[in-house]
Parts: structure tokens; sequence; C-alpha cells
């Protein structure tokens, strides 16, 4: 056989090797798998005959039995949101309402949960448009409950919370059935009607309004109390100065009452001390002159004897005169005696000496 003629047996041989391949792989595949993996993010369910064998978590995993196979599904967050604008509140008003959150299908930690719920729920767990399916129609359930449970005004403004919360409240409880976990529950909008609208902006125009005419009537009247508080403290400011002025001048004219007081008693002391002094001055002047007549009196008393003595004793007086004649005369002195009722002459020259003659004419020598 030559060789061109071994090239299609060969391929054949190929083929049928490939289809004998397959079809033992197709018949094995239901029975075995090697190192299939699950994910960090994701949860296994290991199936033997077609019943739940164990909830693995992330790993790598092997087997082979009778129809055996291992399944995953994603247990990240899932993100929803729905929007439903026909509500109608409990009063009969019709306002939209959107509603967020996260959805999360049950982890490792809820293993016994997914082996009972995995056969109804599986394709909820596996197919994130199943998930957004039914977080749609739960969110929708919960939006209808809420909404219809209260009046308008307590599912719009501040009162959005409170409505959120029970959204929130109602979702889970819908959720659980399904193994879910609803988080971040958020309703970042609540739509409503032109025409309700334009009366809740009339409404609220108007309560502004009052309310702006209220804060100008108290603004008003604490003006008016400002205005009142300042003439109030101006009048008491200018009552301590009138008060204050007074308490000075009557200080002032205390410490002159005091200063005059002590002038007086200051002056009245010195003509204390004057007329003291001038008392002791007179009475020093009248002894003085007590003393001096005295001493006068007791000169006068040697006088007086001294003249009764010559008195009565003129040759005594001679003598006493005698006496104090000579006591005058000094050894210089040059007398000369001339008779009485006479002038005597004095002559001076070089050859005249004067001389008084006894009879009384004058003699030159």
């Amino acid at each position: 056989m030559n060789r061109s003629s071994k090239l299609p047996a060969l391929i054949v041989y190929l083929i049928i090797a490939f289809v004998v391949v397959g079809i033992v792989a197709a018949l094995i595949q239901p029975h075995v798998y090697l190192f299939t993996r699950v994910e960090p993010s994701q949860i296994g369910v290991r199936i033997e005959g077609g019943r739940i064998v164990e909830i693995v978590p992330p790993g790598v995993y092997s087997d082979f039995g009778l129809f055996v196979r291992l399944e995953t599904f994603s247990a990240q967050s899932y993100q929803f949101s729905v929007t439903d604008q026909e509500l109608i509140t409990s009063d009969n008003q019709r306002l939209g309402v959107t509603v967020s959150g996260s959805v999360f299908r049950p982890d490792f930690k809820k293993a016994d949960r997914i082996a009972d719920l995995w056969t109804r729920y599986k394709t909820i767990y596996t197919s994130d448009e199943a998930l957004q399916n039914v977080a749609n129609d739960l969110a929708a359930q919960a939006m209808k409950v809420c909404v219809g449970d209260r009046p308008f005004r307590e599912s719009i403004g501040t009162a959005r919370d409170e409505l959120r919360k029970c959204i929130d409240s109602e979702l889970s409880n819908l959720a659980d059935s399904y193994g879910l976990d609803i988080q971040n529950v958020t309703v970042p909008n609540v739509i409503l009607s032109p025409e309700v609208q334009a009366l809740l902006d009339s409404i609220t125009k108007s309560r502004l309004e009052t309310e702006k005419a209220e804060q100008d009537k108290l603004r008003a009247v604490a003006e008016g109390l400002a205005k009142q508080a300042e003439q109030e403290a101006n009048i008491r400011v200018e009552q301590s100065r009138i008060q204050e002025e007074a308490r000075q001048k009557t200080l002032l004219a205390e410490l002159s009452k005091q200063q005059l007081e002590a002038e007086r008693k200051v002056i009245e002391s010195q003509k204390a001390n004057d007329l003291l002094s001038a008392q002791k001055d007179l009475e020093i002047n009248k002894a003085q002159a007590a003393a001096a007549a005295e001493r006068a009196s007791a000169e006068l008393a040697k006088e007086k004897a001294l003249a009764a003595l010559y008195s009565l004793n003129p040759n005594y007086y001679q003598l006493q005169l005698a006496l104090a004649n000579a006591s005058a005369i000094k050894a210089t002195d040059k007398l000369i005696y001339i008779p009485a009722g006479t002038v005597p002459q004095l002559v001076i020259s070089q050859e005249v000496t004067p001389v008084v003659p006894v009879d009384g004419t004058p003699v030159s020598k």
C-alpha cells in the first residue's frame, strides 16, 4: 500500500476516535466533574442524582458518581430601582414613588436555607434577570402597601423617611420568603402630578406668606421691645446720672460743711490761743510793771534816803559835793578859780601867762 492511500484511512480513524471520545465524554459528563472552581464571590451547590448533597464555600472541587454536578450562584449584592407613578394614598391622592436598594442572595451562613429553597428558587439565585423581576415585584407590592396605608401628607416632605422605613420593613418581610436579604433601601423621589404639584406650591406659598407675616409681626414686636428697652435703659442711665450728681453734690456739701466746721474749730482754737496768749502777755506785762515799780521804788528809796540825809545834814551834802568834784578832777586838769559873779578871761600868748587875781582883775606876767 502506498503512502497516498494511507492518508485517507488515517483521517477516518481520527474522526472515529473523536466521535468515540465525544460519545464517551457525553456519557461520562453527567457523572463526573474535575477541578471545578467556586469563585470567592460565589456559593457552590453539589448535586448527586438530582439531590443536593452539600452547600460549599469558595474553592476547587471534583467528584464522580451517578449524575453529579456542581452549580454556583453569585453572593454579591444586586442593585435595583423601581418606580411606580400610580400609587393611591389612603385619602385618595395620587403620587409616584421611586424605591432603590440592594438585594443579596443567601450566603454560606444560610446553607440550610439554600438547600430548602434551591428547588423552588434556583432560577432567582442563578439568573440576575429573574432576580431583577422579583425585586421589581416585591418593591411595587411594598410601595402599594405603605403608600395606601397613609394619607398624602405623610408620604411627602419630611415624612418621606417614615415612608422609606415602612417600605424597607415590608420589602424585607416579602423577600425573606425567597431567602433574599434587602438592604440600603432609599426613596430618592416622590413624583407628584402637575395638579397636585400646583396645589402644593399654592399651599406652600400661602404658608410661607403666613409665616412671613408672622415673622414680620414678631420682628416688629421685637423691634418695639428693643426700642422700649433702649428707652428704658436711657431713662435708667439718666436717672442714675442725676442720682449720682445729687449724691456727689451731697457728698461735696457734706465735705464743705466738714471743712467749714474744721476751719471754725481752727479759728476758735486760734482765737482761744490768741486770747490765752494775750492774757498771758497781759499778766506778764503786769508782772513786769509791778517788778519795774518795785525796782524803781527800791531805787527811789535809796535816793529818798540820801535826799533826806542831805536835807537833814547840809554839811554832809557839801562834803559829798566836794568829793564828787574832787573825784571828777584828774591829775592833768588845770583849774582856774575866780570869784563869784565874775567871768574868766583867757589870754593865750608866749609872753603872757594868764593870772587870775584875787580881786578878779586879770593880771598878765
